[in-house]
C-alpha cells in the first residue's frame, strides 16, 4: 500500500440486502425453482446459483435463472458468478439484459474468472495464466458495458488480447442500472473492482479471516479513488455459510461485519428450507434493526443525494429541475421512526415539471407515536415490507424512463413500449387501494395468514385517526392512475409526431413527481402504525 492509501470505511452506509445461493442440481430440476420461491416467499431480496458450465450434474445457470424468472414476481436473480471463460461476453451482455426486461428490471451480473481450468478447456476455453484472466475480464465488462449502451451512436470497438467486439449492433439496454459483481480476492482483481465493478462478492469460506475484508476493502477504495469514484459506489456482498451458533449470535455476527467491514448485502449458502425460512423471517429483520440503531447512534446515516432548497439544477439533458419543500417526517416523526429503527424514504423536494396534480400542503397526516410506544422485530419487518414494495415502484420508474429513452433513440417501438408498460405493476393493478401491498404482503409473509382482508382495511378498522389520511392517499391513487394512463396515450401520440418528444417527456416527468412524492408521503403515514398495529387480532 503506498502512503497515498485512503483511511480505512468501516460502514458504507448501504441499505441492507439479503439473498441465498443455491445449488442448481439437476438429479431434482424443481428443487433450485422451489427453493427460489421460498426465498421470495421468506422475504429475501435476491436470489443466486452457482455457474459452473462444465459441470454435468447442474443445471445451465442461464436456462435456470430464466425460468425463476418466470416464476418468482419481486426477488432479484444473479449468476454467482458467471464463468467468463465459457461464457462469451458481448452473447452474455444480451442475454443478462433480455432477462432483466423479461423480469422487470430484476438481474444483476455476478462475473468471475473460472477456477477449474482443466473442466473448462475440456469445454472449449483457452487455458489463460491468472494475469491474463484479470486482462480478460477487464476486457469483458468494456464489451458488456459497451452492448448495454444502446443510446450510443459511436461504434462500438473492443479490440483486446481476449475480445475483439468490433461494429457490432448495441443494446439492448437492461431495464435498470444493473449491477456488475466481481469474484474476487487477489490484488489485480479488486483493484479491477475498484476501478470498474459496481459490487465485490467474495465467498466466506475462502477468505482466512475478517482480516481479509479489511485489506480487500482498503485496496478496492484506493482503487477507486484513484479512477475518481466513490468507494461507496461499491457494494460489498458476502457469501455466507449457516452459523454454528443460535440466532442472536448469527445477528450479531452479520451486524459486526455490516458496521466494522461495510458488507451491504449477505447471501446465504444453503439449500435447507429450515435454514432460508430462518435467515428471511428472523435474521434479517433482526439484523435490519440493530445496524439501523448503531447507526443512528453514531450518527452514521448517509445524507439524502439532494439538499432540499438548493439552487435549481439542470438534469442528463440539461432540463431544469426544481426543487420543494420536502415531505419528510417531521422531528417527532424522525424519532418515532428512531426507534422503530425502519426509516421512511424522504421527499429530497425535486420536481421535474411545471405542477403538481394536487396540492401537497393539504395533505392530512397522523399523530406520532409518543416514546411510550414500542415495537417488535416483526413489526419492523412489517413496516419495511411496505417500503420494500414502494422500492419496486420506484425500479419500475426507472424502468419506464428507459423504455422512453429506447423509443426515442429508435432501438424500441412504441408498440414494444406499450406492451412492457402495461405489463408492469403500477399498471396491472389499477391502483386499488392496497392491493398490491396485500398480495406482495401474502407472499412474504407467509408464516402470518392475511385471511381475505388487505393490510390498508384493517389499518382503517383498527385505526380510526387514519382515515383522513387513507382517504387521501386513495384519492392520489386514481390520478397517479390517469398519469400512468397519459405515458401509454402520450406513446400514441408519438407515433404521429416522431420527431416531437415534448408530450411524452412531460408525462414522464408528471408520473416521476406524482409517483415519488406519493410514496414518500404513503411511507411517513404508514410505516409506523403498519408495524405497531399491522397484523391481525389473534396473531403473535
Amino acid at each position: 500500500m503506498t502512503s497515498q492509501t485512503p483511511t480505512p470505511r468501516t460502514d458504507y452506509g448501504h441499505d441492507l440486502q439479503f439473498g441465498t445461493f443455491h445449488t442448481p442440481t439437476n438429479q431434482q430440476p424443481q428443487q433450485a425453482v422451489t427453493l427460489a420461491q421460498l426465498s421470495e416467499a421468506a422475504g429475501l431480496d435476491l436470489v443466486t446459483f452457482q455457474d459452473h458450465p462444465y459441470q454435468p450434474g447442474f443445471l445451465d445457470t442461464w436456462t435456470l435463472l430464466s425460468y425463476v424468472a418466470a416464476r418468482t414476481e419481486r426477488v432479484h436473480l444473479a449468476p454467482n458468478v458467471a464463468n467468463l471463460p465459457l461464457r462469451q461476453p458481448a452473447v452474455l451482455a444480451r442475454s443478462a439484459a433480455s432477462l432483466d426486461l423479461l423480469s422487470n428490471g430484476r438481474v444483476e451480473l455476478g462475473l468471475g474468472t473460472g477456477a477449474f481450468w482443466d473442466a473448462m478447456v475440456a469445454m472449449g476455453a483457452d487455458r489463460l495464466t491468472p494475469g491474463e484472466s484479470v486482462r480478460a475480464l477487464q476486457e469483458a465488462i468494456a464489451v458488456i458495458r459497451s452492448i448495454w449502451a444502446a443510446g450510443d451512436t459511436s461504434v462500438l470497438r473492443v479490440d483486446g488480447e481476449f475480445h475483439h467486439v468490433v461494429g457490432a449492433k448495441r443494446g439492448p439496454a437492461p431495464a435498470h442500472d444493473m449491477g456488475i459483481w466481481l469474484g474476487a480476492y487477489k490484488p489485480r482483481m479488486l483493484r479491477v473492482t475498484g476501478r470498474l465493478a459496481d459490487g465485490w462478492l467474495p465467498s466466506e469460506g475462502y477468505l482466512k479471516s475478517d482480516d481479509d475484508l479489511r485489506v480487500g476493502n482498503e485496496i478496492i477504495d484506493e482503487a477507486a479513488d484513484g479512477a475518481g469514484r466513490d468507494p461507496r459506489d461499491v457494494r460489498r456482498l458476502l457469501n455466507i455459510s449457516p452459523p454454528r451458533g443460535g440466532t442472536d449470535a448469527w445477528v450479531e455476527r452479520l451486524a459486526e461485519l455490516a458496521l466494522g467491514h461495510g458488507i451491504g448485502t449477505f447471501i446465504l449458502a444453503a439449500d435447507d428450507p429450515n435454514a432460508i425460512q430462518v435467515f428471511g423471517q428472523e435474521v434479517a429483520p433482526a439484523v435490519r434493526e440493530l445496524v439501523a440503531a448503531e447507526r443512528q447512534s453514531a450518527d452514521t446515516q448517509v445524507s439524502p443525494a439532494v439538499t432540499p432548497g438548493a439552487a435549481p439544477e439542470s438534469d442528463a439533458d440539461g432540463q431544469i429541475v426544481t426543487t420543494t419543500e420536502p415531505g419528510g417526517p417531521a422531528p417527532a416523526a424522525q424519532a418515532q421512526y428512531d426507534r422503530l429503527g425502519v426509516h421512511p424514504t424522504p421527499d429530497d423536494g425535486t420536481r421535474l415539471g411545471d405542477s403538481m396534480p394536487w396540492d401537497e400542503s393539504t395533505r392530512p397526516r397522523r399523530a406520532e407515536s409518543g416514546p411510550e410506544v414500542t415495537y417488535t422485530a416483526r413489526g419492523a419487518q412489517m413496516g419495511k415490507h411496505l417500503i420494500d414494495v414502494h422500492d419496486m415502484l420506484r425500479d419500475e420508474l426507472a424502468q419506464v424512463r428507459s423504455i422512453i429513452d429506447q423509443v426515442k433513440a429508435s432501438t424500441l417501438d412504441v408498440g414494444s413500449a406499450r406492451s412492457s408498460l402495461n405489463e408492469m405493476t403500477m399498471k396491472q393493478n389499477n391502483w386499488t387501494l392496497g392491493a398490491y401491498c396485500s398480495r406482495y404482503c401474502t407472499t412474504v409473509t407467509s408464516h402470518h395468514s392475511l385471511e381475505d382482508t388487505s393490510v390498508f382495511p384493517h389499518l382503517r378498522s383498527v385505526e380510526k385517526e387514519l382515515t383522513p389520511v387513507l382517504d387521501r392517499l386513495e384519492q392520489e391513487h386514481i390520478v397517479i392512475h390517469d398519469v400512468i394512463e397519459s405515458v401509454d396515450r402520450a406513446l400514441v401520440q408519438f407515433v404521429s409526431t416522431p420527431d416531437d418528444f415534448t408530450a411524452l417527456d412531460d408525462a414522464v416527468n408528471a408520473l416521476s413527481d406524482t409517483l415519488l412524492s406519493h410514496l414518500s408521503y404513503e411511507e411517513d403515514q404508514l410505516v409506523e402504525p403498519l408495524a405497531r398495529v399491522g397484523f391481525y387480532r389473534g396473531q403473535a
